[in-house]
């Protein structure tokens, strides 16, 4: 069973109504298509009507009886301008680190469902004192501190950063965050390459 936030972001691809569109413009008939694939016409209409999610080889299958790729399912329209809205109650929260009990920070993606994105934003709250481990990846990096105090060490020099300060920095210099005051910090992290 796919969570409400996985649901959603698959069912703005309409996968099913693209496989629809491109079958009924062929004047094909579900158990001609299931000929063709091999699949089922009961699972090509359950994905064709967004109750069941074809995995990657089952949409190839679909795609090459109409003579298109895989991208044609994941595109979006270039007609209509980019829109994503991520709602406070769909996005997911991560640790830094994945498995481990004690951790720095937990970010959330404010932009997950864009794709090609130029950038990538993050609400993170900051729970260890401890600065975190030192970590570099390319492009910049950009903070703003919305709640608490934050130090952010860049490189061997260390920035104190209050509730409405923000930072730019080269991001391919190592790295690290440790919460300063107050019970939590929180700050909206941008990373573009």
């Amino acid at each position: 069973m796919l969570s409400p936030t996985l649901q959603q972001g698959l069912d703005e691809y309409g996968i099913g109504a693209k496989i629809r569109a491109l079958r009924l413009k062929k004047k094909m008939g579900l158990v001609e298509l299931g000929s063709h694939t091999g699949l089922s016409p009961a699972m090509l209409s359950k994905i064709e009507r967004g109750r069941l999610f074809p995995t990657l080889p089952t949409l190839l299958r679909i795609a090459l009886v109409f003579s298109v790729g895989l991208e044609f399912f994941f595109g979006r329209s270039v007609e209509a301008p980019l829109v994503a809205v991520v709602r406070r109650s769909q996005r997911l929260r991560l640790p830094d680190r994945p498995g481990v009990p004690d951790v720095a920070f937990t970010f959330e993606s404010l932009d997950y469902p864009v794709t090609g994105r130029r950038f990538n934003s993050y609400l993170a709250e900051f729970t260890a004192k401890d600065p975190t481990r030192p970590h570099a990846h390319p492009g910049v990096e950009f903070i703003y501190v919305m709640q608490g105090s934050l130090a952010v060490q860049v490189g061997a020099d260390e920035h104190l950063l209050q509730r409405g300060d923000s930072m730019y920095f080269d991001a391919t210099a190592p790295h690290a965050y440790a919460r300063r005051s107050g019970r939590t910090c929180s700050a909206v992290v941008v990373t573009a390459s």
